[in-house]
């Protein structure tokens, strides 16, 4: 709850006028308490586990042969039987494990330093942090990954990830309730590590979680916005992964590629794609042998 009764109040104590984007949070927010601002994340990952995959669920279950391109396992189709199966699955996960980790970790949100207050962050302030995020993710989430690939962690928690061999966007947090609680470490150490707004950190959830669904998507678009970012997984380096199965010791990275250049655990994806590229040395060869 923001500590000003008016707007005039927030703004004498800003020293200036409210942004027309201040004065709208101030609207909205001034007489929601904190926790109910921050269980606002619970609302936009449920939106973001259930809206982010429709597009390429409608482009799987269209069976366009014009999309099928760009399917990276065009041979595997999922129907909307299992396409709901693995969204049932994970809307039961998410009512029993991630919306009450949002519960109970508001108290230590808080206590680090996440705020509601005024001012609002400038751009420059959202997207230097949000890179951090990222980068602090993506490090974490590999070395976490690589440990549930052993032998035990595999059998006993990751397997479940592991069932969809060809991936779609709703199967991105489709996974063990015990892997949601480690794997959420990464996401959470960012904004616990460098405190932000509360608007950063709802942004920041949402982000991470569509970008998982977009390299679970089993689609690889030539002109997605994500081919400018440099070292980004995308759903062809991170279908490999879920290809190759409980053996692989390639392709753990979530979203930049370098720890798995830097470790050497992409030899299996560098092998396999030469191999690719020896077979079918043309585009259009390597395009004809996928719809076959």
């Amino acid at each position: 709850m923001l500590p000003y009764q008016t707007l005039e109040a927030a703004a004498l104590a800003l020293g200036r006028n409210l942004t027309l984007t201040e004065e709208l949070w101030y609207n909205y927010s001034a007489r929601k308490s904190d926790f109910l601002l921050y269980c606002h994340n619970i609302f936009l990952l449920f939106l973001a586990f259930s809206l982010a995959p429709l597009p390429y669920a409608f482009i799987e279950l269209s069976q366009s042969e014009v999309m099928a391109k760009f399917k990276v396992q065009p041979k595997i189709r999922r129907s909307f039987s299992d396409m709901f199966k693995c969204y049932k699955h994970v809307m039961k996960t998410f009512i029993v494990v991630v919306g009450p980790l949002q519960f109970v970790s508001f108290p230590t949100v808080k206590w680090v330093g996440v705020h509601t207050s005024l001012p609002l962050p400038s751009l420059w302030e959202i997207s230097s942090q949000l890179i951090v995020y990222f980068l602090i993710e993506d490090y974490t989430n590999y070395w976490l990954h690589r440990l549930l690939h052993c032998k035990w962690g595999y059998e006993k928690i990751h397997y479940m990830h592991h069932q969809y061999s060809a991936p779609i966007g709703f199967a991105a947090p489709y996974a063990h309730w015990a892997e949601i609680l480690i794997l959420g470490i990464p996401t959470f150490l960012g904004p616990l590590t460098i405190p932000c707004h509360i608007t950063t950190l709802c942004l920041w959830t949402t982000l991470r979680n569509v970008e998982a669904i977009h390299t679970h998507s089993g689609y690889e678009f030539p002109w997605s916005p994500t081919k400018f970012i440099p070292f980004y997984v995308g759903a062809e380096y991170h279908d490999y992964h879920h290809y190759v199965g409980g053996q692989s010791q390639s392709n753990f990275a979530s979203v930049f590629t370098y720890c798995d250049f830097i470790y050497g655990t992409n030899r299996g994806y560098r092998h396999h794609k030469q191999a690719l590229n020896k077979v079918f040395p043309s585009p259009f060869s390597r395009l004809q042998a996928k719809l076959l």
